[in-house]
């Protein structure tokens, strides 16, 4: 039998489009997607055994899985520039923020400290692969993928989370407590978010592909077991009403600038003597509400294309290079036509009815159909497959000039088959 630290890695698959929600999924324990949003989601948690069975079923054979990235490459992630890591010691608790030289990281057998990686999706094709599995859930929910690696007795103490985070054990072992106390009071002077008090009522040993979900506020403590544990957390975002109605209503009022009528001066020929002179005139209040009902500013529908573009942004550390050689558009139609495009890691689209937002910014308004049509594929599919010849008439479209699909690649924004590991 091969050793645990040379077995074979684990290469998560790619899912099948579109996703089946409505069947029955190993990695949710048996249940549907739509039947894990009814009973799970936001709810209860549920732990799942075998989750991904390629590792019970490796294991078996005598050939056991290992981590799709090991704890070394991992510790290489660590120090890139763009990654967002931090090192954590207990006994006593100390934390750190990378990037991270490979000596600062301890070895895999040294007990109590941890790696984490966030947004690994970024970083590594297997970590955006895993992110993948879970767009049963609206993209706009879905955060990113964090990697925990951790020595014996490694883990960053009994805490809550505000949001909704999916466990999945890669590698090692991991004693995972949870708890639904109300008391979420915290330890005083420490880098970390602790509980005071941590009253564990369920326990349980993860092995490689058992995965636990956890819904908002449920405490919980993970402590690992075994040098080079691996434990993958898919995360969401929340944000709050007011960030989002704040974001809504300033890109509305940047919008206003569009409208010329808004641009006339206020006139009041029927204004007449008043010994109120320090009080609102009543015509000025009259004809602003009549300009208010027509922009119909008291309406969710007009603030949803500002509050789609905030939900598109990328994370504010987000990098993106322009091709060093970047092809004509005609050529970029041709490389269409044989080749697929794929969306940058950082890259975020959003859909609000017929509109894509990529990156914050409008692409379909004023495009022609076939420009359109592939943002579209790109935004249900987060790649556009190979057109092929059926489609010259729309590639003659994206070739004839300049368009927002074009010009998203020339920002780097999406990227050619095999550009993803380059650009990191």
């Amino acid at each position: 039998m091969k050793s645990f630290y040379l077995s074979t890695p684990y290469e998560p698959p790619t899912p099948p489009y579109p996703l089946p929600i409505k069947v029955p999924w190993a990695l949710l324990g048996g249940i549907s997607p739509q039947q894990f949003m009814q009973q799970h989601w936001h709810k209860k948690p549920l732990l799942v055994r075998g989750a991904i069975p390629a590792f019970a079923l490796a294991k078996a054979a005598g050939e056991p899985l290992e981590s799709p990235i090991s704890a070394s490459d991992l510790a290489v992630l660590a120090g890139h520039p763009d990654s967002e890591s931090r090192l954590i010691q207990s006994k006593p608790w100390k934390m750190a923020r990378g990037p991270f030289s490979r000596k600062s990281i301890p070895s895999i057998s040294q007990a109590n400290w941890t790696l984490l990686l966030q947004g690994a999706d970024t970083l590594h094709p297997a970590a955006k692969t895993v992110l993948s599995w879970f767009r049963f859930i609206p993209d706009v929910r879905l955060d990113d993928l964090m990697i925990s690696v951790a020595g014996p007795g490694g883990g960053v103490g009994p805490h809550v989370d505000s949001y909704d985070v999916f466990l999945i054990q890669m590698s090692g072992r991991r004693h995972w407590k949870i708890s639904t106390q109300d008391d979420l009071s915290l330890k005083p002077n420490l880098p970390l978010k602790i509980l005071a008090q941590f009253e564990p009522s369920q326990d349980w040993v993860l092995e490689p592909g058992d995965m636990l979900y956890l819904p908002p506020h449920v405490a919980h403590e993970g402590i690992s077991l075994d040098a080079g544990c691996q434990t993958w957390s898919v995360g969401f975002r929340a944000a709050s009403y007011r960030e989002l109605l704040q974001e809504g209503l300033w890109r509305l009022a940047e919008s206003l600038d569009a409208l010329p009528t808004l641009d006339r001066r206020y006139q009041d020929p029927q204004q007449t003597a008043t010994d109120q002179p320090d009080t609102l005139p009543p015509e000025l209040v009259k004809q602003l509400r009549t300009h208010l009902k027509g922009l119909k500013l008291d309406s969710i529908d007009t603030m949803l294309p500002g509050i789609a573009s905030y939900l598109s942004e990328p994370k504010p550390h987000a990098f993106f290079s322009s091709p060093d050689r970047p092809l004509s558009a005609k050529a970029f139609a041709q490389y269409l036509k044989q080749s697929p495009l794929h969306l940058h890691p950082h890259t975020r689209l959003m859909r609000l009815n017929e509109t894509i937002f990529c990156n914050g910014e409008n692409q379909t308004e004023g495009e022609t159909l076939a420009v359109k049509l592939c943002w579209n594929v790109l935004s249900e599919r987060h790649t556009l497959p190979p057109l092929g010849e059926e489609n010259s008439a729309y590639l003659a479209e994206i070739a004839a000039s300049n368009n927002s699909l074009y010009d998203a690649y020339c920002s780097g924004w999406l990227l050619m088959a095999g550009k993803n590991e380059e650009s990191l």
